[in-house]
């Protein structure tokens, strides 16, 4: 992906639970919400304060991180759903889960 975002902007991926409930029950996709946890694919270098100084971000490329539902905006690029946000739009990063399936 040739895309470097700006300032304190993060590209992510949303990533999906796994397709079963606890008890083995399939979720079908048309009752399904669409996933509030991604995966930071690119960050920008930061923001500036009110001095001029840069402010680096504090999540990096990697992070798995929880957002809110209607945050970001959608992007297309090479092909994949992605999104553009702010690093304020972002709830926490999420540390030590296991991986799970990436989004259609």
């Amino acid at each position: 992906m040739k895309f470097r975002p700006l300032h304190d902007r993060v590209v992510v991926r949303r990533i999906t639970p796994l397709e079963k409930s606890a008890g083995g029950i399939i979720i079908p996709d048309t009752v399904k919400d669409k996933p509030m946890e991604g995966e930071i694919i690119a960050a920008g270098p930061g923001a500036r304060n009110e001095q001029g100084a840069i402010v680096a971000l504090e999540v990096k490329a990697g992070d798995r991180v929880l957002f809110g539902k209607w945050s970001g905006t959608e992007v297309k690029l090479d092909g994949e759903e992605l999104l553009i946000m702010k690093e304020s739009d972002l709830l926490g990063v999420i540390e030590g889960a296991a991986p799970l399936a990436r989004a259609a």
